[in-house]
């Protein structure tokens, strides 16, 4: 069993990758009103899988005999002027999310549970590839700037993205 300050701490971890899903619906239902499909299509699949992250620490909690306590979600932004603002917006919440899971490993390593680390270590890891992908994005749409044509092969090429069930919730029933 968890301390109850890492149980907190865990729990309020769950409410910002809800949070995060809950964000990236928001940006997905922007750019599939101005008719982005694959840019809707990228923030489609960033949604279910900060809905994944959140249910990989739901399942952790439950697994170790704490509770889970949902929270209520706060309001997110609605609006952003171009494609490169969200993923600006995104790289910038991405590292928001980076050191709150820093914090999360900082206190499991104080209180010597190394299960939690080693739970945390996936997290980490996917953290990187957050923040690099979110990075890559803006360096493409810099790149491509004002050229529509640019814009509409980035857009396909998003379009084509697939989700993949994160590797800890992988073989387990949904």
């Amino acid at each position: 069993m968890l301390s109850t300050k890492l149980q907190d701490a865990i729990n309020k971890q769950i409410n910002a990758e809800m949070w995060s899903a809950y964000l990236y619906l928001s940006m997905a239902q922007q750019f599939e009103n101005k008719g982005l499909k694959g840019i809707a299509n990228w923030f489609k699949i960033q949604f279910k899988e900060e809905q994944a992250h959140a249910e990989i620490f739901m399942n952790y909690l439950n697994s170790r005999g704490n509770r889970v306590f949902l929270q209520a979600i706060e309001e997110v932004p609605t609006e952003w002027n171009t494609p490169i603002d969200a993923y600006k917006a995104t790289l910038e919440h991405e590292r928001l999310v980076t050191s709150l899971i820093n914090e999360l490993y900082a206190l499991a390593d104080a209180e010597h549970d190394y299960a939690t680390r080693g739970m945390l270590n996936w997290f980490v890891s996917e953290q990187v590839e957050e923040e690099e992908t979110a990075q890559e994005l803006i360096d493409r749409l810099k790149l491509i700037g004002d050229n529509g044509v640019g814009l509409y092969m980035l857009d396909q090429e998003l379009a084509a993205r697939t989700y993949t069930v994160p590797a800890p919730l992988a073989g387990k029933a949904e």
